[in-house]
């Protein structure tokens, strides 16, 4: 009969008939066999420590026992068609249960949010920087799928926004017709820091006035430089216009929520907008940082010509972590790489009628969504259309992949109106 349990960054097995084994990350190791079983919780001393101590250390037995019991809900869920139940076998649990972190980041970090939320597309979430590496045999190929045969030995290119191609990307809809607006975003964490689930409250403080620092230094800058409102003190009346105009965003919906990402709420949070709200940063939303810039209408390369000039700008002042072979690295996996994500508010009355509408957005390499945002429905026929692949590509790529998929779309509309 075995026993699992945590000491530090060190896990621990404990067999009652006399083994004891010690790993790190992971990698088992036979250690010194204690002299003398334990039955009922009687101590025994093994290298400094008692046996009943080990037991009574629940912090760390804990996450061992969630994640068994959360293999078995996954199990059972046969309705649940997530990354994370497909790739999360018996053989990865076992081989990743007992690992942490150097933050303290456990498997079952990873994975709670997919669990409480059985309806997830992907349900996974990286605590820190390192979860990716420690946990990578569940990681690799979430990713993988997701972002389209990233594989192992693949590696994200060098971020190129394409300034010199910028004059490519014409007015989608210079006419108005079916484009009400276009944003683009991207998201960066802080190099040093660890992701949402282990943030204290010192953290959210400390990223938020670095950035207010970096922020404070464009505010001569008469196309991005403005103003930063943290979320404590604001009233909830104009939080809600905010988030009604779509500026400002909200608590973290139940995926987000299950994921540890509200902690401390609203510590640390806050928006920065210039004057004609077109370019806004969000600080400890999902990531440490969003980058958005967005305007009426289908310019897109004047959008995207304004969220370079804002992410070279704080970059120069502020360190953020990219990894070699996944590009700058972000809470979620479904933003790794690129992290950018071009969109636009459209309505397609015709097109969206079809019943096809869908189907031919993936074969454009499209996501569909509502206009609140993931999880969100349609509302008035308008969608959010936005390039599905971040990882593997330039930044320029990713958003060329939206242009030329929506370019495509309001042709096909085009055509069923005449």
């Amino acid at each position: 009969m075995a026993k699992n349990v945590f000491i530090a960054n060190n896990a621990f097995e404990i067999d009652l008939d006399g083994a004891y084994y010690g790993s790190s990350y992971g990698r088992v190791r036979p250690v010194s066999t204690p002299t003398t079983n334990v039955e009922g919780g009687i101590s025994s001393n093994v290298r400094g420590f008692t046996r009943k101590k080990l037991y009574n250390n629940e912090a760390d037995v804990y996450p061992v026992q969630r994640i068994e019991e959360a293999y078995e809900t996954l199990q059972e869920a046969k309705d649940c068609k997530s990354l994370l139940k497909k790739y999360f076998t018996a053989e990865v649990k076992d081989k990743l249960k007992l690992r942490k972190t150097k933050s303290g980041a456990t498997l079952y970090d990873i994975i709670k949010s997919g669990v409480k939320n059985l309806d997830s597309g992907v349900g996974v979430y990286a605590a820190d920087s390192e979860s990716y590496k420690v946990f990578g045999p569940l990681f690799d190929p979430v990713i993988n799928e997701y972002h389209g045969e990233f594989g192992q030995k693949d590696k994200q290119p060098s971020s190129d926004f394409g300034e010199e191609y910028l004059g490519a990307l014409k007015n989608l809809d210079p006419d108005g017709k079916h484009i009400i607006s276009t944003r683009i975003r991207c998201g960066r964490s802080l190099l040093g820091y660890p992701f949402n689930p282990l943030l204290k409250r010192d953290d959210y403080l400390a990223i938020q006035q670095k950035v207010r620092m970096a922020l404070n230094n464009l505010a001569n800058d008469s196309e991005i430089g403005g103003t930063y409102y943290p979320l404590e003190g604001m009233t909830k009346e104009t939080q809600n216009q905010l988030i009604a105009d779509h500026f400002l965003f909200k608590e973290g919906d139940r995926f987000l929520e299950a994921a540890n990402s509200n902690h401390f709420w609203p510590a640390g949070r806050g928006i920065f907008h210039n004057a004609k709200q077109t370019f806004l940063v969000w600080v400890n939303e999902e990531d440490h940082l969003r980058l958005i810039s967005m305007q009426k209408g289908g310019d897109v390369g004047n959008v995207l010509k304004r969220l370079i000039r804002g992410v070279k700008g704080i970059e120069k002042q502020v360190p953020f972590a990219r990894d070699d072979r996944l590009g700058y690295l972000t809470f979620c996996p479904s933003n790794l790489g690129t992290t950018i994500r071009a969109s636009v508010h459209i309505h397609l009355p015709k097109l969206s009628a079809k019943p096809e509408f869908k189907k031919i957005c993936e074969g454009l390499k499209l996501q569909v969504r509502g206009i609140h945002g993931e999880h969100s429905k349609s509302e008035g026929g308008v969608y959010d259309l936005s390039n599905k692949a971040r990882l593997g590509l330039t930044e320029f790529e990713a958003v060329k992949q939206m242009y030329d998929g929506v370019k495509h779309l309001i042709e096909l509309e085009n055509a069923l109106i005449e």
